[in-house]
């Protein structure tokens, strides 16, 4: 495992971090303890030092869970969680990113993950009712408090986050230090405003869902498989991208999660992919894909899988520059 710095920080990351939405049976299919346990331990072994959770996360139960098994290595882990969804759906103020709520969820994150700071604080979801100003004052001042080290922001329009950006250097702010966006061969909706914002801003994106909820796995090219997604419910330009994804893993010798996974942190240096895995045997086919490098070729191959357009106004744009430039057109870069 090798590591790298969070964006424009000087945090130290590993290359993939893991993810504990997983972590505990609250709410559906998760991971037991025990399993938890191996997981952790397994990430750990490998190098891993970055672990991402929620404070909704199998209703608490995923930082119950981590708050147990980060028991006295703590500071050997960079530990992040996020604030948005409601702690009480029967109090108006108990969700959102206001001031208010982001108080009482640090403190309970804080309280279950048995630890006094947090290395990471995510915003989760966008709220179109808090004004951005108002959310990175707050993060500033949990940042002051010596309660948070860095703050980030996930599932949030580029506008939100350049704005929110822009703030807080010019106020003297904490500023965001990196994204959470799903990212995979079958959803590339980050390409873009997303993924060039970051880019231009040195911002790091740590991408969830590398797998598109398993569909890249090849756990569903049978008609009888089980799993997350009904086989029925996967539409052809899923299957064709599953497909893709099979045949350059049986050209390489990998398994089609460890390319799929390659091929995210291929598309660009910010992508840090998250892995989620429900069993020891998951992670451990996940952590391959460290052995995997994928070809120009097959990033090519893979990435025209999918018949994703950028839209308006980027092929609008894009389309028209020879006639904007003349002579002074140099292409795409």
């Amino acid at each position: 495992m090798r590591y790298r710095t969070l964006g424009p920080s000087g945090l130290r990351v590993s290359e993939l971090i893991l993810g504990a939405m997983t972590f505990g049976e609250q709410g559906g299919v998760g991971a037991p303890p025990d399993e938890c346990r191996r997981i952790f331990d397994a990430y750990a072994e490998a190098g891993g030092n970055t672990v991402d959770t929620a404070i909704n996360y199998r209703d608490g139960q995923s930082e119950e869970i981590l708050g147990e098994l980060l028991a006295g290595r703590r500071e050997s882990f960079v530990l992040s969680s996020k604030y948005t969804a409601t702690r009480d759906p029967a109090d108006p103020n108990a969700g959102g990113n206001a001031r208010k709520n982001l108080r009482a969820s640090l403190e309970t994150s804080l309280r279950r993950l048995r630890t006094d700071y947090l290395d990471i604080y995510w915003v989760h979801v966008w709220d179109a009712a808090t004004p951005i100003e108002e959310t990175m004052r707050a993060l500033d001042d949990a940042v002051r408090s010596g309660k948070v080290l860095y703050v980030g922001i996930s599932d949030a329009p580029a506008w939100v986050i350049a704005r929110g950006q822009t703030l807080a250097e010019l106020r003297g702010w904490s500023p965001f230090t990196a994204l959470q966006m799903p990212y995979n061969v079958i959803d590339r909706d980050i390409e873009r405003e997303l993924l060039p914002m970051a880019e231009s801003l040195g911002l790091a994106v740590t991408a969830w869902s590398p797998l598109a909820g398993g569909i890249l796995s090849g756990k569903y090219t049978s008609s009888e498989a089980t799993g997350r997604h009904k086989p029925a419910d996967i539409d052809e330009r899923q299957h064709a991208a599953a497909a893709a994804v099979q045949k350059v893993a049986d050209e390489i010798g990998a398994t089609p999660s460890q390319v799929a996974i390659a091929w995210t942190t291929a598309r660009s240096k910010a992508i840090i992919p998250i892995l989620g895995a429900r069993s020891l045997a998951q992670l451990t086919d996940n952590l391959g894909t460290l052995d995997v490098t994928l070809t120009p070729e097959q990033v090519d191959a893979l990435t025209a899988a999918t018949d994703f357009k950028l839209g308006f106004p980027h092929d609008f744009v894009n389309g028209i520059a020879p006639w904007v430039f003349g002579k002074g057109y140099l292409g795409k870069e």
